[in-house]
């Protein structure tokens, strides 16, 4: 762990107050854009909408980028964004509104704009009886303060651990960051109902080599809770080990190949997971899995849980962008899928009803996962990895090559070759391909499942892709 400085006398009840005027901070905001948000939905039910939400999304952050121990850049920034969406009919209008905005003009340039737009049935605002009755505590708001000179002091420890590793001859910069999020969400159904999360972030990069057999590699953390973070030198170690790892490559013979990805690929695997089952994409009939609910669409052995009320979740939330509390979902049992990710929108499309993973991005709100894993299995990666004789364990993937309409993949990427049962030399310029539909369906999860991402996946075996090299 990062061992910090001894505190001078008092220092720890300097660090309390300026904890407490965080929490204060944070308090009056809450208040203050309550206030301004339910005064919009009132000033547009007297504009004559017949229903109108209005959200308010702010956000402060400060971070220190240095390389080669010289800072390169201190950013700190604050947004506070505020939108009206209002209902007439069928027909929907959005404005954008300020801090000095009146409301009971904006509202009547709302209703006016929504009077004389198309109309849209699947638009409207949650049912009452889905809206959250309560706004749960998932711990997601850390009051510590942190100085840029302490940011600087972590992005520093970092880059020079990993500098200390032999074979690490230059850095690609280091970085540490501090921030915090909120959101307030008022509807004219008189739901009120707010959240606030902080991020805190260390991350570095460094190049092994000379020349052209330089290689490149990177570690980072990045938690809800400042206390939370991997220490600063254990990421920059890992950096650099990774670095030296991966030099003196080879390439490959094209050809069948069992791959196991690493977590930090596999993470990959399951975000096109979760696209392929975004209500939105279902209904514009825009994914390879459109027609497969119900439907086995990967290996007995895979287990997707989306889960929004998870405590310190890196994604939680305890309601989404349309006020609707959503509840832990097994999206994926068994290989059968189950559920699709539903906003309002989305659901009634599909006639179906929303399951609370409604994303706000202003004024409009689209369908999205929270909490989304693929659920560990019981081998552990050396395991899977002893179990091929010849494989590729790939920890790198690159380009575009992904479609979500057909399911077709490919990609460039790079690790490292297996030979009977071990990682033998690293691999690079090769290029991986098959399709989604039968890599879920091949998928063998392992048991190294880190739920500290968003979009989490523990190692994964797939076997019958096709590689591309020499």
């Amino acid at each position: 762990m990062v061992q910090m400085a001894a505190a001078p006398k008092g220092a720890n009840h300097a660090n309390g107050f300026r904890n407490m005027r965080m929490n204060d901070d944070a308090t009056r905001d809450a208040a203050r854009l309550t206030d301004r948000v339910t005064a919009l939905v009132e000033a547009a039910k007297k504009a004559g909408a017949d229903a109108a939400d209005a959200v308010a999304m702010r956000g402060r952050s400060t971070s220190v980028s240095l390389r080669l121990g010289k800072v390169e850049g201190t950013e700190s920034s604050e947004s506070e964004d505020m939108s009206l969406r209002v209902f007439v009919g069928q027909r929907i209008a959005s404005v954008s509104a300020t801090a000095t905005s009146d409301p009971a003009q904006l509202a009547e340039r709302a209703v006016a704009m929504a009077k004389v737009s198309p109309e849209d049935p699947y638009q409207g605002l949650a049912d009452a009886a889905s809206l959250a009755k309560s706004i749960r505590n998932l711990d997601l708001f850390d009051s510590t303060v942190v100085s840029a000179d302490r940011l600087k002091e972590d992005a520093l420890a970092a880059e020079e651990a990993a500098l200390a590793v032999a074979g690490v001859t230059n850095s690609g910069g280091s970085g540490a960051s501090a921030g915090m999020g909120g959101l307030v969400l008022a509807t004219s159904h008189g739901f009120v109902g707010q959240y606030a999360a902080t991020r805190f972030g260390r991350s570095t990069s460094v190049i092994a080599g000379e020349g052209t057999a330089m290689e490149r590699d990177y570690d980072f953390s990045s938690r809800l809770h400042f206390a939370d973070l991997d220490a600063a030198e254990t990421i920059g170690r890992n950096a650099g080990e990774r670095a030296v790892r991966r030099l003196n490559p080879r390439k490959a013979r094209t050809g069948p190949i069992d791959v196991i990805f690493d977590p930090r690929v596999a993470r990959g695997i399951a975000g096109h997971l979760a696209g392929a089952i975004n209500g939105a994409s279902v209904a514009r009939k825009t994914s390879f899995l459109r027609d497969m609910m119900g439907k086995q669409v990967a290996s007995t052995a895979i287990a997707v849980i989306d889960e929004p009320l998870r405590m310190r979740g890196p994604s939680s939330r305890p309601f989404d962008g349309e006020g609707v509390e959503g509840e832990k979902l097994a999206m994926v049992d068994k290989g059968v899928l189950n559920h699709w990710f539903l906003s309002v929108s989305a659901a009634k499309e599909l006639g179906l009803h929303t399951n609370g993973r409604g994303v706000r991005g202003g004024s409009s709100v689209s369908p999205g996962s929270t909490n989304l894993s693929i659920e560990p299995g019981e081998r552990s990666p050396e395991d899977l990895i002893r179990s091929l004789k010849t494989g590729f364990y790939v920890t790198e993937v690159f380009g575009q090559g992904v479609n979500m309409v057909t399911g077709e993949y490919s990609r460039g990427a790079s690790g490292f070759w297996i030979e009977n049962g071990e990682l033998a030399y690293p691999v690079s310029e090769v290029t991986i391909a098959s399709n989604l539909k039968d890599m879920f369906l091949r998928m063998v999860p392992a048991s190294d499942l880190d739920r500290n991402f968003g979009t989490a996946a523990p190692t994964l075996l797939i076997e019958g892709m096709t590689l591309a090299g020499s």
